[in-house]
């Protein structure tokens, strides 16, 4: 039947949003931003905005690592060394971001930060079960939900160790690495 009588898909307009990023609206959407009152109750403005005491947290920890950078994500934030992600953090709507929500296995809008961990280390967070889960895109791929328990101090070892798992050795090696738990 060939392309003869097809009337060629055009994409939705490409929209900035609040932070310089671009996305598309959802399919059936009247505007460029999608709100929800379950997204409200979180302090936040656009899907995947994350709450600015979270980001508060994390930007002191990601930007004291040597030659780590903020940028938006696809949604919410993440930090990189040259072009490799060490965290990305964003909240998720089960609606919006499913693969995300299950996961994590939250059925709500939930604050999650991903990161890399060494590959010896991954069993032992997974043991500990929450707030620990295991995103299956990447073997060295690990999630956190961010909630009122959150440990910064963890949070803060477990950025430290995922910029030496992604940074050049020359970088990584002008940190620190935390030390390891005892008991």
């Amino acid at each position: 039947r060939g392309w003869a009588g097809r009337r060629p898909t055009v994409a939705p307009p490409i929209l900035a949003d609040r932070q310089g990023g671009h996305h598309r609206p959802r399919r059936g959407s009247t505007s460029g931003t999608c709100h929800t009152d379950r997204l409200a109750s979180l302090s936040v403005t656009a899907p995947g905005d994350v709450p600015p005491e979270v980001l508060d947290r994390l930007r002191p920890i990601c930007l004291g690592l040597p030659e780590t950078y903020e940028e938006p994500a696809w949604v919410g934030t993440r930090w990189r060394i040259r072009k490799r992600t060490i965290a990305h953090v964003l909240t998720v709507d089960p609606d919006r971001q499913p693969v995300h929500a299950r996961a994590a296995a939250v059925g709500q809008p939930a604050c999650l930060l991903t990161f890399r961990s060494p590959l010896d280390e991954i069993a032992g967070l997974l043991a500990t079960g929450h707030p620990f889960y295991k995103p299956d895109w990447s073997p060295n791929v690990m999630g956190m939900v961010l909630d009122a328990n959150t440990d910064w101090e963890e949070v803060g070892e477990l950025l430290t160790e995922s910029y030496c798992v992604m940074a050049p050795k020359r970088l990584a090696a002008r940190v620190i690495p935390p030390a390891p738990p005892i008991g």
